[in-house]
């Protein structure tokens, strides 16, 4: 396994996040068009992609939210290679790289119906927190943070 530190012009993160997409409208249904207006990646500079045997098998990336605060954006893993381990070590490597930048915090949003990544956030040590910003008020949100 190899993870990749890249910006968002990277063909890697682009195929993976074409997936994530296809995925989340799928589950967002009818709200698809909200969420996916707040995840444009043109202007990502901090993204990461993990390789198994050479082959892009999940992504993630942060975004600058606030002087102290990154929010992470854009997390997905190919779903034969989920359960081991590999959306986290994608997690791990953009914490690193907010902390080494001088980031104190992550935040993030996940949907009510991707328990996977609500999984993942809540094991790797996130806790929930208010809705933040464009996501208040939306039932179908559920926000997060971590302090690095």
């Amino acid at each position: 396994m190899d993870v990749k530190r890249i910006d968002s012009s990277h063909l890697d993160f682009h195929n993976l996040v074409k997936f994530l997409d296809a995925d989340l409208a799928v589950r967002d249904g009818d709200d698809h068009a909200f969420y996916h207006q707040f995840n444009g990646i043109d202007t990502l500079k901090n993204c990461v992609v993990v390789y198994v045997d050479h082959i892009a098998v999940a992504c993630g990336a942060f975004k600058p939210f606030s002087e102290d605060t990154v929010e992470i954006k854009r997390m997905y893993t190919d779903p034969q290679y989920r359960g081991k381990g590999l959306a986290s070590k994608a997690l791990d490597e953009l914490e690193a790289w907010a902390k080494e930048s001088g980031y104190k915090k992550c935040i993030l949003e996940t949907g009510i119906k991707q328990p996977e990544a609500i999984a993942l956030y809540e094991k790797t040590g996130y806790r929930r927190i208010l809705n933040y910003g464009q996501y208040s008020g939306v039932e179908n949100s559920i926000c997060f943070e971590k302090v690095l």
